[in-house]
């Protein structure tokens, strides 16, 4: 998906070929709960925590976590909104992070550090080092909505029990409902109950937002205290 279409009417509905929630949920979530993830952390993103890391330790206020930032324009938002915490943006994308600057950067308010990481193995780091996360955002999250991709959904994948671990308010917002059903789902395996609602608001904080209520689609959500 490109987050700068110039016709920000014209996003395509989710298509997929499930019909209600994945028929190998339970299972796959089960065993991530049950199981010890081993993947080795990637160099790269090793060296991008340990800066945050040391911003981390030496700040005295709320931690907020923008996971799958994009190009950034939610952490700017989001730091707009907790103006006395430091929040951390995080995508895998260098290409879109690089377009912060450029097209999307929002007025200078709040305090914020956009990194290239991989969240399979940043959250890991983060859970080790007991960072105490206030809030967490994970805002339109890639729904990778084909029956057979469940596993590289956040719910699916291996790492989904340190988004647990990692604890503050979770907030998750997605256009394709499943996806926040699942999610809410694989809490309830976890011992978790949450609630999946409709969101709207007047201003979008996410260019993918913007785009989607533009073109006509819903967002849902759901928000836990970790």
């Amino acid at each position: 998906m490109n987050e700068s279409n110039s016709n920000p009417a014209n996003s395509r509905s989710i298509t997929t070929n499930q019909t209600g929630l994945n028929e190998k949920l339970d299972e796959v979530v089960l065993r991530h709960l049950n199981a010890e993830f081993k993947k080795p952390i990637s160099e790269h993103t090793q060296i991008a925590f340990d800066e945050i890391n040391a911003k981390v330790k030496a700040f005295g206020g709320d931690i907020i976590l923008d996971s799958c930032c994009g190009v950034g324009e939610s952490t700017a938002n989001i730091a707009k909104l907790h103006p006395d915490a430091l929040i951390i943006g995080i995508d895998k994308s260098a290409h879109r992070l690089e377009k912060h600057d450029v097209e999307y950067k929002q007025t200078e308010e709040g305090q914020y550090i956009l990194a290239r990481a991989d969240l399979n193995d940043f959250w890991r780091l983060a859970v080790e080092h007991k960072w105490n996360i206030s809030h967490h955002y994970l805002l339109y999250p890639n729904p990778w909505p084909k029956a057979k991709h469940l596993q590289r959904r956040w719910h699916g994948a291996a790492v989904f029990p340190y988004i647990i671990q990692l604890g503050g308010k979770l907030e998750l917002r997605s256009n394709w409902k499943t996806y926040v059903d699942e999610f809410a789902r694989a809490l309830e395996l976890a011992k978790l109950k949450t609630q999946v609602e409709l969101y709207q608001s007047d201003e979008s904080i996410t260019p993918f937002e913007r785009k989607y209520w533009a073109s006509g689609q819903k967002s849902h959500r759901l928000v836990i205290a970790l």
